[in-house]
């Protein structure tokens, strides 16, 4: 039709999954990509400077979001930093490169219906994304496109907590991607040559050049555009003018666990009941967009330290200029430089908790610049019970979702961090670290009670930055998409982000996210993984 911009593929949001999804189906040069991304270019020196990550939060480069009250947080609205700009979230995370559980994967084969999705089918995808800078076969990959490395600066509270960990029982161990996850040991991350390697450097920017790539910044998707029970196209703002993209492929939605059922709902794809009462005309009764909400809680954990250094003192611009020019000092570190998995009690399947540690204080999202020297350890639960859900509080696409991660409405969630406390406690008071251990911070009490601990965690958890699930996968009822990620009741229309996993993974999700990503390619291409290759 005359004056329609159309491609093959329209893709909606250039971070973990998008960026990928668009870099893999130009490959084939007869193929049409349009991306549209929210932000701008991540041009910012705090995106490359992995230690600077925090610095990056409430400004211009994030949606800032908040969530609803939280009842069992006392009450409290807990902030949720995601960047705004291309390479989503990889441009402004801790860079930690964790896969999760081969029970994830299985889990969601076996527990959802999302067959294609059990380890063994994933890994390949991990594999062929990785480019792995020490690791290899078989659960490395050595040749991908995301740089993956052991960061260039450790700290020595790193090595100490790790050592200390260790003494107090738990496995030592050098991959938590390999054969087994559990132990405790040092990080490896998303970068090259000790700077930040976000999908935007590892699969956009080889990308940009190709003609059939076409890469739109400052455009916020506000509707996809239906037509007889199909996906055509998508309506998106760039500032107040209202314009238009049409697929004759279809249309791939990219923009997260927030993002993603946002724009659903806001195009009529949703639960009734919640569309009618917002004003906006149902088109598919979808129950489950939304739902199914739910994310890592962390609650830190900080000590005054004595004869050692920590991090925010090592902030200079001496330093600064180092980590920009060459990759090297201390500001290479991405802060959770060490960490574990390890379970709350016996018996269970796989680790439920991890363990993040930073060698500087570290809490409330790191929005307050210690004073003095500290070292943090937060537990993480990383398998959640508890779900929540989004809704829309405004047809206009540019106010904020109403957000409730429902952080431990199901009891079992708060009874497994109380046990992620008190073993943590136990790696800091014995070991090698316990001689740099001046006194304690969060919570006031070296030797806190049971319900000391669940009043520190009401206080002062956070989000690990990982909610997923709100357009999760499956074949029940509540499943958004199936296990080829094209949303129930529409054609030409599939999610591929964190929103789509029906469990959150036991790590960070950033590389699951750009797994996701990898096969969702495959699946658009109509591929299978016995053919994954570089």
């Amino acid at each position: 039709m005359a004056g329609r911009e159309t491609f093959d593929y329209v893709v909606v949001g250039a971070g973990s999954a998008g960026a990928v999804l668009a870099a893999r189906l130009t490959e084939d040069p007869g193929t049409r990509v349009l991306l549209l991304e929210a932000g701008g270019p991540a041009t910012a020196d705090e995106v490359t400077i992995p230690a600077a990550f925090p610095m990056l939060f409430k400004t211009r480069w994030d949606w800032q979001y908040n969530t609803t009250g939280q009842k069992q947080l006392n009450g409290r609205r807990a902030y949720w930093p995601r960047m705004k700009a291309l390479g989503g979230c990889s441009s402004m995370n801790a860079m930690i490169y964790v896969r999760g559980n081969r029970a994830d994967y299985d889990g969601w084969r076996d527990g959802f219906g999302a067959t294609g999705w059990g380890y063994d089918d994933v890994l390949p995808y991990f594999v062929r994304a990785e480019g792995n800078a020490r690791l290899g076969a078989p659960f490395h990959g050595q040749e991908g496109p995301l740089h993956v490395e052991d960061r260039r600066y450790t700290h020595p509270l790193s090595t100490a907590w790790v050592e200390s960990a260790v003494s107090s029982g738990m496995k030592p161990t050098d991959d938590f991607n390999g054969a087994e996850q559990e132990g405790a040991g040092l990080y490896q991350v998303t970068c090259r040559k000790g700077r930040r390697w976000s999908v935007a450097k590892a699969y956009l920017e080889p990308a940009a050049e190709r003609p059939n790539l076409t890469i739109r910044t400052g455009a916020l998707a506000s509707r996809v555009l239906l037509e007889a029970g199909r996906a055509v196209g998508v309506t998106y703002l760039v500032g107040d003018a209202e314009q238009q993209a049409y697929a004759e492929a279809e249309v791939l939605l990219c923009g997260g666990a927030v993002n993603s059922p946002q724009l659903l709902m806001l195009s009529g794809i949703g639960p009734a009941a919640h569309l009618r009462e917002v004003g906006v005309e149902v088109a598919v009764d979808s129950p489950g967009v939304g739902g199914n909400l739910h994310d890592h809680p962390a609650g830190p954990l900080v000590w005054h330290t004595k004869d050692s250094t920590g991090l925010v003192e090592l902030n200079t611009l001496l330093n600064f200029g180092r980590a920009k020019a060459t990759g090297s000092g201390p500001l290479v570190s991405n802060v959770g430089e060490a960490g574990a998995f390890f379970g709350s009690r016996d018996g269970l399947p796989a680790p439920d908790l991890q363990a993040h540690m930073a060698p500087s204080g570290f809490w409330d999202n790191g929005l307050h610049e210690p004073t003095s020297r500290k070292v943090t350890v937060a537990p993480t639960l990383v398998s959640v019970a508890s779900r929540g859900r989004l809704r829309l509080r405004s047809t206009d696409p540019q106010w904020h979702p109403d957000i409730d991660p429902a952080y431990y409405d199901d009891p079992t969630d708060l009874d497994a961090m109380v046990a992620g406390v008190q073993r943590l406690l136990e790696t800091v008071h014995t070991g090698p670290i316990a001689r740099y251990v001046d006194r304690p911070f969060l919570p006031s009490s070296s030797t806190p009670t049971e319900g000391e601990i669940v009043e520190h965690l009401r206080a002062n958890t956070q989000t690990l930055y990982h909610p997923v699930g709100t357009c999760a996968m499956g074949t029940g009822e509540q499943a958004v998409v199936d296990p080829e990620l094209r949303v129930r009741g529409v054609e030409g229309l599939r999610v591929v982000d964190a929103s789509v996993m029906p469990v959150v993974p036991r790590g960070n999700t950033n590389a699951p996210t750009i797994m996701v990503g990898e096969k969702a390619a495959d699946l658009v291409r109509g591929r299978t993984n016995e053919k994954v290759n570089r």
